[in-house]
């Protein structure tokens, strides 16, 4: 059985000790989820278990041939080919063994081999050909294809470049050649970053069948709960191990955390009450020798250290300005992109303080959707029509570039802060990750992912009630995606959002609406379990060769039935749409059915 064990590891940077007596063992089964705060040190343990990093101190133990390949979070390396000739560049050790077994074989044609040789070729031939045959190396177009799918690629990529494709499209290939190759250990440093829900659904599919030993980095909670059966946590420099899935780390880190938090504000006081007899008795002369005791108590005294990403932080969102009940109206809405129609007739009415979640794959008209809304993108049939006193705070990937380069952190995010706020402002910057002499740094250094959480903390400080957001939690860690989380759960305005993050679609959506391509749009009166239950009926329904309108108002009526509306009377009495035609198929929960989530909470 392959394994990789780090024993009493410890390295240091500087006068730092990032690392200090880490052990952690990764074998076949092995389903690990590796946590702890921003700049704990997760990479550079992964690192130092693929080998890539040399440690100061303790041992390494790796069985001999064993496959080990990390997943870096940014910045791999592919080849000038195409996406097919990447994939295939997965199979380069099969093919080895193929090269080899073929030496083998002409080495068994040689009739002066002793009858011991000849044994020890034979079983070396036939175990590389059980080696190959287990790859999946004669059936790997099949294998290529289902992984890249599995990822979100389509079959007309395969020709397409590498250099074509934009970062994340890249990072997602070097998932699918990791995948790919089957090695006997994955160590993949936040794998979802660049993931749609759609991708990491796929992915908890393949992890729930790979046979070999993962490691992972993830800010998915959810992601988490699904594929891990243990937890190491890098806290302070020390590995500590935590069975079980990643909730129940959560809340038995959750007890540790308190009792640190009280430990820690009992030794503040001790050290207030120290330093204020110091400041009192330093220069009366009766006293000098307690003074002195004093001091060397401090001294003596081993600060107890909390983390900036373990720190409790709470954030409110400026009051929602009014409303009128209704804040979007859309009629006959189209949009298309050349000869492809993204959006078709689209009827939508949403009412004040829904949080609602769009859904559905890629290309399926979500974020033009969104920049609809918002008023950014005014190409398009039909009308949108906002509310009365609708004020819109829109978060979209390329508001990191509209900042001034000049500024600070600190800066930019006071530039829009309230007055009421402005206090608090270093608290904020602390939930959305930047900490200590992060905020003093200029806007123009930043990376990609530094800027955009930026720019989501800059929309939040707006007054607004109708908050337009797609995919604000890219590049947040749970810490931040918690402080979000609660933030906008407790926001009274409009919530139109869009999340690769599934815990997070749970927690918060109240509403579903699923686009594609092509297809009539869904909303479903419900959140995102409700979605999936439904959805999965309608997919079963369809087996069944019942029409989608006519399963649609047969169920409406069977749901409804207490109320003694028509479907059309109560699609009208929820103002979603108008009566003269179903703009997007309806779907509601029963009344008194309970809107609970697949995790147990909300």
């Amino acid at each position: 059985m392959a394994f990789v064990q780090l024993s009493n590891i410890h390295l240091a940077f500087g006068a730092r000790d990032l690392i200090k007596q880490a052990t952690l063992t990764l074998q076949e089964g092995s389903r690990a989820a590796l946590t702890g705060p921003n700049g704990a040190g997760k990479t550079t343990l992964m690192k130092i278990a693929a080998g890539m990093l040399k440690p100061d101190l303790g041992d390494i133990a790796i069985t001999r041939g064993a496959r080990i390949r990390y997943l870096p979070q940014t910045n791999v390396v592919l080849g000038q080919g195409t996406i097919l000739q990447e994939a295939e560049g997965a199979f380069a050790h099969v093919e080895a063994l193929l090269v080899r077994q073929e030496e083998v074989g002409r080495d068994l044609q040689d009739k002066s081999l002793e009858e011991r040789q000849t044994a020890r070729l034979v079983d070396e031939f036939d175990e590389i050909g059980k080696a190959v045959e287990a790859s999946g190396y004669f059936r790997r177009r099949e294998r290529i294809m289902e992984v890249l799918t599995g990822l979100g690629f389509s079959s007309g990529d395969l020709d397409r470049k590498t250099g074509e494709l934009s970062g994340g499209w890249q990072m997602r290939l070097a998932l699918a050649k990791i995948l790919l190759e089957d090695p006997d250990i994955m160590l993949l440093d936040e794998p979802t970053n660049y993931l749609d829900l759609e991708a990491r659904t796929w992915l908890e599919g393949f992890l729930a069948e790979y046979q070999g030993g993962v490691l992972l980095v993830s800010h998915d909670r959810y992601f988490l709960d699904v594929t891990i059966k243990e937890v190491y946590e890098l806290f302070s420099g020390k590995l500590s191990r935590y069975p079980g899935s990643y909730s129940a780390y959560e809340y038995r880190r959750s007890k540790e955390l308190e009792a640190i938090f009280e430990a820690w504000e009992r030794q503040q006081e001790e050290i207030q009450k120290i330093e204020e007899f110091v400041r009192r008795f330093r220069y009366k002369e009766s006293k000098a020798a307690q003074v002195q005791s004093r001091i060397k108590m401090l001294k003596k005294i081993v600060p107890i250290e909390i983390p900036e990403g373990m720190k409790k932080i709470h954030f409110k969102f400026p009051p929602a300005p009014r409303s009128g009940k209704i804040t979007v109206k859309i009629e006959n809405l189209g949009k298309s992109y050349g000869s492809l129609r993204v959006i078709d007739n689209l009827d939508l009415e949403i009412e004040r303080g829904k949080k609602i979640a769009f859904v559905g794959p890629n290309g399926a008209g979500k974020s033009t959707l969104m920049r609809i809304i918002a008023g950014v993108d005014s190409s398009y049939e039909g009308t949108m029509a906002l509310g009365s006193g609708v004020e819109v705070g829109y978060f979209a990937q390329d508001s990191a570039e509209k900042m001034s380069s000049q500024r600070t952190v600190e800066e930019e995010a006071e530039s829009v802060c309230p007055n009421d706020l402005v206090p608090k402002i270093r608290n904020m910057l602390g939930a959305f990750l930047f900490r200590g002499d992060d905020v003093e740094k200029p806007i123009s250094i930043l990376s990609g992912g530094e800027r955009s959480r930026l720019a989501l903390l800059k929309m939040l400080l707006h007054p607004a009630n109708l908050l337009v957001l797609d995919e604000p939690t890219n590049h947040l860690d749970l810490t931040s995606k918690d402080v979000l989380l609660d933030a906008l759960r407790a926001f009274e305005g409009t919530v139109l959002f869009v999340s690769h993050d599934r815990g997070f679609i749970e927690e918060l959506a109240d509403l579903v609406l699923e686009l594609e391509a092509g297809s009539t749009p869904r909303l479903y009166y419900g959140n995102y379990l409700y979605y999936l239950e439904k959805k999965k009926s309608l997919d079963e329904s369809y087996g069944e060769g019942l029409g989608v309108e006519q399963w649609t108002k047969a169920d409406a009526k069977a749901e409804d039935a207490p109320k003694s509306l028509s479907w059309e009377e109560e699609k009208a009495r929820k103002g979603f749409g108008r009566s003269n035609g179903p703009p997007c198929e309806l779907f509601r929960r029963r009344e008194g059915e309970k809107n609970t989530s697949l995790l147990g909470r909300g």
